[in-house]
């Protein structure tokens, strides 16, 4: 697994459609379920006529950690739910999601810390599940 500034993310050799239906069988897995959608391929060809490779957001929810989110911050709602993005790269996919620590880090509500770090070890092994 790579880790960067941001984020998480691993390869595989999988396409887009089976890496996609795998990482959300991972994070069903690990308590999550998918809120939202995003075809941002498909948007950007709609909206802009560009032709992208295949990329795709969801936005993935684990309740209980959502909640005990709230309950701890009420405006976490902006930075919720977790990004997991799917998409083609050279002759790979990649599979990549927000690392839930910097993001409850940067309210500065150490409360929060502790909900990071449960979402975090659940999506890395979502993710170790998925790359290759």
């Amino acid at each position: 697994m790579q880790t960067h500034r941001y984020g998480l993310k691993v390869t595989t050799t999988a396409g887009v459609e089976e890496a996609e239906a795998a990482i959300r069988e991972a994070l069903a897995a690990e308590g999550f379920g998918v809120l939202t959608e995003i075809d941002l391929s498909a948007t950007l060809h709609t909206k802009l006529g560009l032709d992208l490779a295949p990329y795709r957001i969801l936005g993935a929810c684990r309740p209980p950690l959502a909640a005990q989110a709230v309950a701890a911050e009420p405006d976490i709602g902006l930075l919720l739910p977790c990004n997991v993005v799917v998409y083609a790269e050279d002759d790979h996919t990649v599979v990549a999601a927000l690392d839930p620590i910097m993001m409850m880090d940067v309210t500065g509500n150490q409360t929060l810390h502790e909900v990071a770090l449960d979402a975090r070890s659940r999506i890395e092994r979502a993710l170790q599940a998925v790359g290759s």
